[in-house]
This record gives C-alpha cells, structure tokens and sequence, in this order.
C-alpha cells in the first residue's frame, strides 16, 4: 500500500480522537496571547528550576512542544512502514520500542538523572542487541553486509518522539496532555497530508480503510499508556508495555508472516526484551 496516505488517514482518525477529548474535558481556553505571554512569563524559571508550568503557560507549551514532536512522530511512523517491510514485523518492533533508551541517555546530560547499576546493564545489553541485529559476525569480510539503516533510523526517530513526550511532561502539567497530543497528531496529519497531495498518486479505498483502522489503536496505545502510568509505577508499566509488545510482534510475525529471524536477530530480540525490562528497574 502507500505508505503516506494509510499514514494521513491514520493521522485524520488520531487527530479526531484528540480533538474529541479536549472538549470532552472542557478545557479553559484562555486567548493564544494569555498563553504565550504566561508561558514566555515563566519559561525562565521554570526551566533553571525543573519546575511546571501553570495551566495557561501549559498550553502555549502544549502547542511549542507538539508541533516538532509530531513531525518526530511522523518519520517514526514512516521507518516503522519502512522497517516492517525490509526487516521483518519482529526487528522493527523491537526497535521502535527500544527507542526508550534515547530519552533515558538525553535525560542522563539534561537533567543528571544518573542510571542504576542495573539500568546500565541493559543499556550495554541494548546497544548489544543492535550491533547483532546489524553485523553479520559469520565473515570478517562481511561484517558490515547485515547493516540495515532503516533500523538505526527507527531507533533515533521514535526515540526522540518519546524524548519529546517525557519533555512535555517534565514541564507540563498532566491535564493538558490531550491538547499536547492533539497538536502532535495535527502536526503529523499535515506533514503527511501535504505529502500524500504532493505526490499526486491515486488515493484508494483499502489505503483509507487501512489507515482509518490504524489510527484508532495509534491514538489509544498512547492514551492507555498515560492512563496507566497515572495509576502504576513507571518501573511496572514500560517493562510489561514494551517487552510484552515486542514479544506479540514476534509472536504474531512467527504464526501469521511465517517469518523466520537468522539466529543473531533471535537473539538480538531477545536482548532487547531483557534490556528493555532491566532499564525500567528502579
């Protein structure tokens, strides 16, 4: 299928979705220059304090931190397609979950939010998982044939997506996530819309069914995984989150793809669910 228009579609339905809860919530909308003003008002102190933002500086911050993070989330979307395609369901899910490390190592210079011995663990077990996933060790002449950039690729793009939402709610307050995600989503639906139209290629039905079904799970794994991080520790959720995820992917790409991963992919997967679980170790 075409990979920009599923992604549009997917994006109208996640936008939709979005919209639909900040009104269901009933947020105050205060005039866009009530929020920026706030929001430049405290953006100092905030920031030199690691503080949060008041609801009304929150949303002008909501709408500054959205907008790049949803062009972050639509090149995630897209190396995941890509991905998907030229490494298999069960590499490239492995990948975009271990995409976690990549704010946990920003946060590690930006805020000192030094690892424990066991996080570092599975930091070292992740970036052993990629150098299995991506050296062929069967030749020495040969080493770098299995190097799959799309992989690499769909780590840093969806890590930074995640960096950015541990961003938003490392200053903002949690009420305003549905508008932080309403922007990330609105983004994303017009970086991918302008694409689709550019192209000028036929939109057809089975690409629309597809990206409209896709966009309702898109929406609610990010708006369960919020829900749940209100009501468990975040050392119980990403654990299970992502190793369970990743153990699905396998699973299903096994039974329904019939795909069958070389013996270091095996264990590269397997890495990544061990580390993932050990990085999330508090």
């Amino acid at each position: 299928m075409d990979r920009y228009t599923v992604t549009t579609f997917n994006y109208l339905v996640a936008s939709a979705m979005s919209l639909l809860f900040v009104l269901l919530e009933g947020f105050p909308f205060p005039g866009f220059q009530t929020s920026f003003s706030d929001f430049f008002g405290e953006v100092s102190s905030v920031l030199s304090s690691h503080g949060t933002f008041g609801p009304a500086a929150s949303i002008g911050w909501a709408i500054i931190a959205g907008i790049p993070s949803g062009v972050l989330y639509f090149l995630g979307f897209i190396y995941l397609q890509k991905a998907v395609r030229e490494s298999g369901v069960s590499l490239a899910g492995s990948f975009s979950k271990m995409g976690v490390l990549v704010p946990m190592v920003l946060a590690i210079f930006l805020w000192h939010e030094i690892p424990s011995a066991v996080q570092w663990t599975g930091i070292i077990l992740a970036l052993a998982s990629i150098l299995l996933a991506n050296l062929d060790f069967s030749s020495t002449g040969r080493l770098l044939s299995g190097f799959q950039p799309v992989l690499l690729m769909l780590f840093l793009t969806v890590g930074l997506s995640e960096f950015s939402n541990k961003v938003y709610q490392k200053y903002g307050v949690l009420e305003m996530k549905s508008l932080f995600l309403l922007f990330i989503f609105g983004t994303a639906l017009l970086v991918s819309g302008f694409l689709t139209l550019r192209r000028k290629r036929r939109i057809t039905l089975s690409n629309v069914l597809t990206g409209l079904a896709v966009g309702i799970p898109n929406y609610f794994a990010s708006f369960f995984l919020i829900l749940a991080l209100s009501r468990m520790k975040t050392a119980v959720v990403f654990p299970i989150y992502s190793a369970s995820t990743i153990a699905l992917l396998t699973l299903t790409a096994w039974l329904v793809f019939h795909e069958k991963l070389k013996p270091r992919e095996r264990a590269a997967v397997l890495l990544t669910v061990i580390a993932l679980v050990l990085v999330n170790v508090r």
